[in-house]
């Protein structure tokens, strides 16, 4: 298999690991016993964990092992602050510029979400919600906006999850994926931003309680966390 390609497999996984809490915030990232443990050389899993590095998940350190991210609350309300802004942006170029096609296949994301909420893994969920805020970047047709906003998704990975987790609830959350949907059907700027702000304003408080408890039983400097792993 092609390096690319499997740094992208253990990226996957590794990204899975961090958002179901395997491997928590402060932990160490050992690339020769993880590339060990998958059966991989360490040339794809070091890309793998630059990947998650870039996203925010993972952070590297001279001479020592990366660690998992523990962002402060505030680093995740802010970069909520700007996700949130850009979604709307989203949805409002996308009520402007996305084809029918582009609306039937977000339409037909949260039709799927309806059909299998209550008997998919959550984590699975949770990535085809993430679909369905990507796929509306996409359809705004805007490529600066859609990379941008897939920056901040992914700084926002797990600090969503959480927050997913948390509210997890089948009647709000395929409504709330719904009105969306409706109001992109109809073109409808203003209702398209209101339907976006009623889904995400709560995203940064929702997971204020896990991030505090997470650095008060941590350490005070994650990136000081576990100084004294090597690679």
């Amino acid at each position: 298999m092609a390096e690319p390609i499997l740094a992208e497999q253990i990226a996957k996984q590794l990204r899975r690991d961090i958002l179901r809490g395997r491997l928590a915030p402060g932990a160490s990232i050992k690339e020769r016993d993880n590339a060990a443990e998958l059966g991989v050389s360490r040339t794809p899993m070091r890309e793998a964990i630059r990947s998650l590095a870039k996203e925010g998940l993972v952070i590297l350190r001279p001479s020592r092992s990366p660690i998992v991210a523990r962002p402060s609350f505030k680093q995740v309300s802010d970069q909520a602050e700007v996700l949130i802004a850009l979604e709307k942006l989203s949805a409002e170029l996308a009520c402007k510029h996305a084809t029918e096609k582009d609306v039937a296949k977000i339409e037909g994301i949260v039709d799927h979400m309806a059909a299998h909420f209550d008997t998919t893994d959550p984590l699975d969920m949770f990535e085809i919600d993430m679909s369905f805020h990507t796929a509306i970047a996409a359809a705004s047709h805007n490529k600066a906006l859609a990379e941008t906003h897939c920056s901040y998704l992914q700084r926002l990975w797990r600090a969503r999850y959480l927050a997913a987790s948390q509210r997890r609830n089948r009647e709000r959350v395929v409504n709330e994926h719904m009105r969306i949907v409706e109001a992109l059907k109809a073109r409808d700027i203003s209702a398209s931003r209101a339907a976006i702000d009623n889904h995400l304003w709560h995203l940064a408080e929702d997971i204020r309680g896990v991030i505090e408890a997470e650095a008060e039983a941590g350490d005070a400097d994650p990136v000081e966390a576990k100084t004294g792993d090597t690679t």
